[in-house]
């Protein structure tokens, strides 16, 4: 249960990070404030991916395992 609440955090924390600056660019560009703006995408997205994640994780695996047949 440990690996699989730090695996969580980890990648639900990366992922947030990299999608949000990439939204945050796509949808304002480099302007004044860009990173304040950015960062505030980022606290908003993390906590709700880390949750999302934890939940949907054990589906994902279970299909990931259909597809391939196992």
């Amino acid at each position: 249960m440990k690996q699989r609440v730090l695996f969580t955090v980890l990648m639900s924390c990366m992922l947030s990070f990299f999608m949000t600056l990439w939204i945050t660019y796509i949808n304002v560009g480099l302007v004044d404030g860009f990173v304040s703006r950015w960062l505030f995408a980022f606290v908003l997205a993390w906590p709700a991916a880390g949750v999302i994640a934890f939940v949907v994780s054990p589906l994902a695996q279970k299909l990931t395992l259909m597809i391939l047949g196992k």
